[in-house]
């Protein structure tokens, strides 16, 4: 997978906009009336209070305690970037956070304490504990976070983990455990090498010696050679603990004859001519960041039968801490934990090695673009396999209960992997997904306003993130300009600009345009206006001589008006069967509306082709449709002529013979829930809608533009469904993020 640029500005533009940091913290429990106010504080609170008091135990009922962990640090190992203190790292706290959230939906507070001082940063935690359910340490400098995880661990009743040691290692583990599988070799028997004795490689080498590797058989290395038993340089008690007989004196000739390479050090650490040195199948982790200790080119290039990871994206088998951390703390959290053992790290590590043999869902090869097949380059599942959530849990938690680390066992698991399943965010899996096939297709995106700051951050930002050509119409010294201001002066060079000025084909299009608007009252300088100095119009004749591969216009101009100026060029109009629908994601849903850009008063006939147009982007969205007509009245009750087309409109449907489920007209709280559904057995809807088709184009404006002010929905349209080219208008009121996004979809060809 190709690697995906960024400049800082764009990080930092990440981090600031639309707020300031990476999450927020939302009520789960009403909070608008005098009522709601005393339950969740005085005088109602006081009885929760009280029956925590008598029974602790009580507070992973009454309070969010059970799913709640905090992610601390004191900043003196943030990344590879060293000691940057507590607050230069709570960027990383805060990524960490939302990982917990995106991956686990395990809610998780970043806490960033002013400390070096091992006893008073132990007795920070110590004295916030009650609150957590448990403690991610992160980014702490060794040997201070052995020391302090070890005291935590002592004096806390909940789990203490520190990720950068045991993350690693269980993801470390679970591809060990394949390699060796492909390898045809045990753990007991082979030789393996470790260069990098910080917490990372200690965790790894300890939890590999639990799970049977020999002690004798495993060498540490750190930047002064081999940890030997009688060297007493640069050692400490750690370090000293992994000590072995042994001639060695440096890697090199340690790892002579070695099965498995694990490194947690340095980039070019590792020669070519030590991997020749290896046994047979040799197993090379090579898990520095940024940069692996040797490429995987550079190991393939002397040993074909090789297997190896790294810690980067862009190389196949991944070390990547987020396939653990997440899972491991949401199966001890169900089980209310007292710890998170080795055993249940261990269990994690089998459960992700097995699901790495098993076929690879369709969606996951999607999102990375290739087929993925237990093999040498994947021997660890990807973190996008939305079978994660329900599968590693289930095994964690079952360890924790049979080492006697669960508070309150599980006892239903099937019931469990459900609870598990429903966890899971399907809008997140839906654009990862529309993001991949973007980056198969490679169009040439046509962004037509360039004189707009946010339009030009989508544009670079589509470029950069692989997926595809950016077309920027626009003048050039203003794209510049624009650019510049917006901290982005140097992907001037990166972007093509193309307007009537600098391009051959102008009066090739100004020909087209003339013989399409000749009749309908245009004439020449009419054409000549249109072609050359309307950006909507000279943005669509591209695409139609085929200059562009899709289009993203709208910014600037309202919606109406720029569908207006793209049917001079396209049949963009109901009278050809062309309609708008635009997705609403909202808090782990999605649902399309339509028609929401076309149609001003549709009858049955119009309406039952919006929905063949709104269920050919479903699908394309990777949604199964089940549409519904939606009014103010259900199946006829109460009677209305206003109601009457969308008691009609199903029957169109019916007679078109569709392959789609369909059911009308219905209230909307009956289309989206399936217990208002129960009422009606006879409903032809299997579940829950995900298309809603409404009366007239006013109504749908209306239902987007107040989900997306009071709910907080994100809007991804209108989506033009029924065009020959893939166009997407954006709202005038777009963040640079939905006009890549509308590129996207352009880029998918949905529509």
């Amino acid at each position: 997978m190709a690697k995906t640029k960024y400049t800082a500005e764009e990080a930092l533009a990440f981090h600031l906009e639309p707020t300031p940091g990476k999450f927020e913290i939302q009520a789960t429990v009403p909070m608008n009336t005098q009522r709601d106010l005393s339950l969740a504080y005085s005088p109602g609170v006081a009885v929760p209070c009280e029956e925590i008091a008598r029974n602790p135990e009580t507070a992973y009922d009454y309070t969010n305690k059970g799913n709640l962990v905090a992610v601390i640090s004191n900043g003196t190992a943030v990344l590879g970037l060293g000691n940057l203190g507590a607050l230069g790292s709570k960027p990383v706290m805060e990524g960490k956070a939302v990982l917990f959230k995106r991956f686990a939906d395990v809610n998780s507070i970043d806490i960033e304490l002013d400390t070096e001082e091992v006893s008073e940063f132990c007795k920070a935690v110590k004295l916030m504990a009650p609150t957590f359910g448990g403690i991610n340490l992160e980014d702490i400098k060794a040997p201070d976070c052995f020391i302090i995880e070890q005291q935590l661990k002592e004096e806390l009743d909940i789990p203490v983990f520190h990720d950068d040691q045991h993350g690693t290692a269980v993801i470390c583990a679970a591809g060990l455990i394949n390699a060796l599988h492909l390898s045809n070799k045990r753990i007991e028997d082979v030789k393996i090498v470790l260069n990098g004795a910080g917490a990372a490689g200690i965790a790894c080498l300890e939890l590999l010696k639990s799970m049977g590797a020999r002690p004798e058989n495993c060498i540490m290395c750190d930047t002064k050679g081999v940890i030997y038993q009688g060297r007493t340089e640069g050692m400490n008690q750690w370090k000293s603990a992994h000590a072995v007989k042994t001639e060695a004196r440096d890697l090199a000739e340690a790892i002579k004859g070695a099965d498995v390479f694990l490194g947690v050090s340095v980039k070019g650490a590792v020669t070519q001519d030590m991997v020749k040195s290896m046994a047979d199948n040799p197993v090379i982790f090579a898990m520095a960041n940024p940069d692996p200790e040797i490429t995987p080119e550079e190991a393939h290039e002397v040993r074909m039968d090789a297997i190896v990871a790294t810690g980067r994206s862009d190389y196949p088998n991944q070390v990547n801490n987020v396939l653990g951390f997440p899972y491991l703390f949401r199966g001890a959290l169900d089980i209310h934990a007292r710890a998170i053992n080795d055993e249940m790290k261990i269990a994690c590590a089998h459960a992700l090695a097995q699901l790495a043999r098993e076929d690879v869902p369709d969606e996951v090869a999607l999102a990375y673009g290739e087929n993925l097949t237990f093999g040498r380059d994947y021997i660890i599942p990807t973190p996008f396999d939305p079978r994660l959530i329900h599968r590693i849990p289930p095994a964690v938690a079952r360890a924790g209960m049979d080492t006697g680390a669960a508070r309150r066992p599980i006892i239903d698991m099937d019931a469990y992997e459900l609870t598990l399943k429903a966890r899971m965010d399907p809008t997140a899996s839906i654009l990862r997904g529309l993001n991949a096939r973007a980056r198969i297709a490679q169009a040439r995106m046509v962004f037509a306003e360039g004189d707009d700051p946010r339009v030009l951050r989508a544009a670079v930002n589509y470029q950069r993130a692989g997926l595809g050509k950016a077309l920027v119409v626009g003048r050039s010294e203003d794209v510049r300009e624009k650019l510049e201001a917006a901290g982005m002066g140097d992907a001037v060079r990166e972007l093509e600009v193309v307007n009537a000025a600098n391009t051959h084909h102008l009066e090739t299009y100004k020909q087209f345009l003339y013989n399409r608007l000749q009749r309908k009252g245009f004439d020449a300088q009419d054409i000549h206006r249109l072609a050359a100095r309307d950006r909507h119009v000279f943005s669509a004749l591209m695409l139609a001589h085929g200059h562009g591969d899709g289009l993203v216009t709208g910014a600037t101009r309202k919606s109406a008006h720029v569908l207006e100026r793209i049917s001079h060029v396209f049949d963009a109009d109901a009278a050809h069967g062309v309609a708008g629908v635009t997705a609403l994601l909202h808090k782990g849903r999605i649902v399309l509306i339509a028609d929401t850009l076309v149609h001003e008063w549709p009858d049955a006939e119009d309406l039952a082709t919006i929905a063949e147009r709104a269920a050919d982007v479903a699908r394309h969205m990777g949604l199964e449709p089940r549409v519904a007509f939606v009014s103010f009245s259900t199946f006829g009750y109460p009677v209305s002529e206003r109601a009457e087309k969308m008691h009609r409109a199903p029957s169109v449907l019916e007679r078109r013979g569709v392959d789609f489920e369909f059911e009308g007209e219905m209230t909307v709280d009956v289309a989206l829930n399936a217990k208002s559904q129960a009422a009606y057995p006879f409903s032809r809807l299997s579940g829950p809608a995900n298309i809603l088709v409404v009366p007239a184009r006013h109504s749908a404006s209306i239902s987007v533009k107040l989900m997306q002010e009071m709910g907080g929905a994100t809007v991804i349209g209108p989506i033009l469904s029924g065009l020959d080219k893939p166009i997407q208008i954006c709202s005038s009121v777009s963040t640079a993020n939905d006009i890549l996004n509308m590129a996207v979809l352009a880029s998918c060809k949905i529509g």
